[in-house]
């Protein structure tokens, strides 16, 4: 089971402007092969079908953790779609076509689909499908194929920051730069632990250092890239068997924390009359307020 908290990984900027085309291209980072939604359920599925839990608990903890983690991932990327869109096409009668803009955008699917909004998709608006998920069975094999998804997926992230300068996006791509180093060097140790092979020398790519990146840089600054999380303040600790020792880059010590991190505030989406959303008048919430009200005993 799960327990949800009404909060994003970390704190995203307000958008000061429009970027579709930026949205377009962090789509991938959501619904791509290599995207957090493929990250997601991969690990989700390893973790419901790990055999012998208990004998190899702290593979199964590292993966599960991972796992909520990704839950996370995938809301933040969403929400940055979400604001990287925000304020694209403005309010109007129907007959002025007030959406014109979006015809000239790279993905049209978000303002004809979505309301603006992400979707389930890649950057060319494919959508995710179940394909992408690797759940063999085997310990070894699962993890090294978490240990290439991860790889994959932090290429695809150096080269979207490289396509966007939307702060929202930096910001999101950024961060999720470090945690996904996180989760190489995770997946990295668990195979030295299980067979007694250092991939990290095999096949160091991309290369893990962050410090290129701005933003990235300052997250690795606020010790992000040390850190790895039970999600749990109780279950999952045995991470702690796999996650310790140094920094491979940096050389200081790696952290277990139990529970979630700080977190930020979900951004509050205004509505758009000309995309018809949400679809509610000021006078439908009254009467949606009443209702509330009355259902509640008021």
């Amino acid at each position: 089971m799960f327990t949800r908290i009404d909060k994003l990984a970390i704190e995203l900027p307000e958008p000061k402007y429009a970027d579709a085309n930026a949205a377009a291209a962090v789509q991938e980072l959501l619904g791509g092969r290599f995207g957090e939604m493929s990250t997601l359920n991969n690990y989700l599925f390893q973790s419901f079908n790990f055999r012998q839990k208990k004998k190899l608990k702290p593979f199964y903890d590292l993966i599960a953790s991972i796992t909520a983690e990704e839950f996370g991932h995938v809301e933040l990327v969403s929400t940055a779609i979400n604001l990287c869109l925000t304020g694209s096409t403005h309010p109007g009668d129907p007959d002025i076509a007030p959406m014109r803009n979006a015809v000239d955008k790279r993905n049209t699917y978000h303002f004809i689909a979505t309301a603006q909004t992400a979707f389930p998709g890649d950057s060319m608006g494919k959508a995710w499908t179940g394909d992408y998920v690797f759940s063999s069975g085997n310990l070894i094999l699962d993890l090294l194929h978490n240990f290439f998804l991860e790889c994959g997926a932090r290429a695809n992230k150096m080269r979207v920051y490289e396509m966007t300068d939307h702060p929202v996006a930096r910001e999101m791509v950024g961060y999720l730069l470090v945690r996904g180093g996180v989760h190489i060097i995770a997946y990295a140790k668990a195979l030295e632990v299980a067979t007694g092979v250092d991939v990290t020398k095999m096949l160091p790519i991309p290369n893990l250092d962050n410090k290129k990146f701005d933003v990235a840089r300052k997250f690795e600054e606020q010790g992000v890239h040390r850190r790895l999380y039970t999600f749990s303040d109780k279950y999952y600790k045995d991470i702690a068997q796999i996650w310790k020792g140094t920094h491979p880059l940096d050389g200081q010590p790696l952290e277990v924390i139990e529970g979630i991190p700080q977190g930020g505030p979900v951004p509050e989406l205004a509505e758009i009359p000309e995309a018809f959303a949400p679809g509610v008048s000021a006078e439908d919430f009254f009467e949606i307020a009443k209702r509330l009200q009355r259902s509640a005993g008021l």
